[in-house]
């Protein structure tokens, strides 16, 4: 089989731009994708954007009780839809913009079980906001293996004092512990996107530990790195204002540098602020 051929029994189709698709068809690269996460036999597994079904099949054939796959392509859905693992169960396509799914709720309607693996070669145009909505769930999530661009990759795993740290690494820092599993040259999609891709995995941490105000936090990173050249006590001043403080009276009772940027700052430090505009009950 050329590598311009999809092999058989995935279906023959084109990928849609505006939809974001670049498919995966190396067999070991699915596997170790299906896997990064660790064993999926037995565990009900969130898809998103499945097309082809390549990485479907990695899963199926890796042990998945079962596989809930959400695709908006109509052509792609209507075929998972006849493979026999539909027909027994095992496989469930829902045909719907995942950004509207509601996750648990369909969880519990399609007899899956908790916590449920999301594992994704995830649409290049909707990756960051699904994950961001994923970060935010309840017990009903675990663990996650999610294929990005590269650059967004770094974003969600980076550390402080790095290029890549930002919002996303902050959010997702407070609830997981994330890494890059591996990462994948263009050459490896048909079509072949622009960039690298990466994998990134995400394991919950034990629920002490994950920061239950993630709103909150939200709010403090995004207003730090929205002006993430400018010291602390400039970036920080219009939140301060709306929650009727003084950015730099503010930082400093919480023993946080007001000139510091909010690269430097670590995971805890951001808790600290989020925490502190937390209304009690």
């Amino acid at each position: 089989m050329s590598r311009d051929e999809t092999p058989p029994g995935l279906t023959q189709a084109t990928a849609r731009k505006a939809l974001g698709q670049h498919f995966l068809f190396d067999p070991d690269i699915l596997k170790r994708t299906a896997l990064a996460a660790g064993p999926v036999e037995g565990r009900t597994v969130i898809e998103v954007g499945p097309g082809p079904g390549g990485l479907t099949r990695a899963l199926l054939d890796n042990g998945a009780g079962k596989v809930i796959a959400v695709e908006a392509d109509e052509r792609f859905a209507d075929a998972l839809k006849t493979w026999p693992e539909a027909e027994t169960g095992r496989l469930h396509v829902i045909l719907k913009d995942a950004r509207k799914v509601r996750w648990e709720q369909a969880i519990a309607e399609l007899g899956g079980e908790t916590p449920a693996m999301i594992i994704a070669n995830l649409p290049y145009n909707v990756g960051t906001p699904l994950l961001v909505n994923w970060l935010k769930a309840g017990p009903w999530r675990g663990e996650m293996a999610l294929m990005f661009q590269k650059e967004v990759a770094e974003r969600v795993c980076a550390k402080p004092n790095t290029d890549h740290y930002g919002r996303l690494a902050v959010l997702a820092h407070a609830v997981c512990d994330p890494h890059i599993a591996f990462t994948l040259p263009p050459g490896a999609f048909r079509p072949p996107p622009k960039v690298d891709s990466a994998v990134a995995v995400l394991h919950p941490l034990p629920q002490e530990k994950v920061f239950p105000h993630l709103a909150k936090l939200e709010e403090v990173a995004g207003a730090a790195f929205g002006q993430r050249r400018k010291m602390l006590r400039a970036g920080l001043k219009p939140l301060a204002k709306r929650h009727g403080l003084k950015a730099a009276e503010w930082l400093e009772g919480l023993d946080i540098d007001p000139t510091a940027r909010a690269e430097t700052l670590s995971q805890e430090e951001f808790r600290r602020m989020a925490s502190s505009l937390v209304k009690p009950a």
